[in-house]
């Protein structure tokens, strides 16, 4: 951590940050290193592509998917994901699979772009990325143009789902005890990734999505049921009588649980929004319940004091979102909460003497 970010590790400077850079994506290589090329091309995809069709997501009401077209710069060159070259003329679905699409989110659903630059500032690389955007279209219903910046997640057509429309949200199907028998056995390291309990997916990733989800508070995933923490009464979990089933753990699903058809070893983040005001006192464990190790990049920088910096950093870069939340003093509040919780995790490791396990 000390050679590879300890320049970070100083206190913000107000002419880090100036509003005199209009740009929606503002990027400067020694700026924001942990962003890769892909990254920004897709973020400035989300931020500044024109509109130019737009679909309802089966079974999700508040997502609209919307495909963009690429501003000028890159159509004279490759997509976000190196695939055909652009060309306007074609179906939703084709622009789709080109990698010019994204989903736009609710306005509450914030948390998620904040999300995205921690998931980079932590080396873990597993989310989408996202931006926050005010849209002007003719083409989107009022409610999207209202003058309400909303969270735009890039659209990946990779991503593996499920032909069972009721359970499109997963890659594979995953219970609980499942769940929590595959990850005694080691996964691609002590058991074969294709023989159960296994299903795939690479033991340490595991050890990657709860580090995460705990940060975040993220329950729709691991815990969609609010097993591990005191729901308020207006969460889906308590409206559609999920915290019922807690007792029963042969009824308990996972979900959001995907992978990459090119890549089925390795997770991918969605629905990052998590919980940004879940109080210390009423902190899910039961997100980190079986796991075993942790990724040592990840760890490095919550024990390096770092994180503040690096994540300010990384907001920066999204000028309507930076704008949105008052900038560096805007975001203190919400960094200081996922610290918080960061110094909670590694005194759990601590405290439960787990490993930390070099990157691969």
């Amino acid at each position: 951590m000390k050679k590879k970010e300890g320049g970070w590790c100083r206190s913000f400077r107000e002419q880090d940050f100036p509003d005199s850079d209009r740009r929606r994506i503002r990027v400067r290589p020694d700026l924001q290193p942990w962003l890769s090329k892909g990254d920004i091309n897709k973020m400035e995809l989300l931020a500044g592509g024109e509109v130019v069709s737009k679909a309802r997501v089966p079974a999700h009401g508040q997502v609209l998917q919307v495909a963009l077209d690429p501003p000028a710069p890159q159509q004279k060159s490759e997509p976000p994901e190196g695939g055909p070259a652009h060309r306007r003329a074609g179906t939703h679905s084709e622009r789709c699979q080109q990698g010019h699409c994204s989903l736009v989110k609710r306005t509450d659903d914030w948390f998620e772009v904040f999300a995205f630059h921690l998931d980079r500032v932590l080396g873990l690389n597993r989310s989408l990325p996202a931006v926050l955007r005010t849209f002007h279209s003719d083409i989107l219903p009022y409610r999207y143009i209202s003058g309400t910046p909303r969270p735009v997640v890039w659209w990946d057509p990779d991503i593996k789902h499920l032909a069972d429309k009721d359970n499109d949200q997963n890659s594979v199907p995953l219970s609980w005890a499942r769940y929590q028998k595959l990850l005694q056995v080691h996964c691609g390291s002590k058991a074969n990734l294709k023989t159960a309990p296994c299903v795939g997916v690479d033991h340490p990733e595991w050890g990657r999505l709860a580090l995460y989800d705990f940060l975040l508070q993220v329950n729709d995933r691991l815990d969609r049921y609010c097993c591990g923490f005191k729901p308020d009464p207006t969460d889906l979990c308590v409206e559609n009588l999920l915290y019922t089933k807690c007792g029963n753990t042969n009824e308990l699903l996972l979900v959001h649980i995907l992978v990459r058809k090119a890549d089925p070893s390795t997770l991918v983040f969605i629905d990052n929004a998590g919980r940004p005001q879940q109080s210390a006192n009423n902190l899910n464990f039961r997100l980190v319940e079986g796991i075993d190790e942790f990724p040592e990049s990840a760890v490095s920088v919550l024990q390096s004091g770092c994180l503040e910096s690096l994540l300010l950093h990384s907001l920066y870069t999204d000028r309507e979102f930076w704008d949105s939340q008052g900038g560096a003093s805007g975001f203190r509040t919400i960094i200081q909460t996922v610290e918080q919780r960061g110094k909670i995790l590694l005194q759990h490791i601590r405290d439960k003497k787990l490993r930390v396990n070099r990157d691969l």
